[in-house]
């Protein structure tokens, strides 16, 4: 019985590391697409560049910080 508890844990934690993954992968996609309107003249809030970037530095501490902790 313990055994499923753990496995599922690390399923769990390995969803989550994964979600975070894909999250980053959308975000670099998003950011690719902000900057290629900006670049255009199409983009109406250029701070979406910035927060964008912003956040995908927040993803990104908690990749490394679920690393660091393993």
């Amino acid at each position: 019985m313990a055994e499923k508890k753990t496995t599922a844990k690390k399923a769990a934690v390995k969803k989550a590391e994964l979600s975070l993954e894909e999250q980053l992968v959308a975000l670099r996609n998003d950011l690719l697409e902000y900057r290629k309107s900006h670049a255009a003249g199409e983009l109406v809030n250029p701070r979406a560049i910035t927060k964008n970037r912003k956040d995908i530095a927040r993803v990104m501490t908690q990749l490394n910080a679920k690393k660091e902790a393993k």
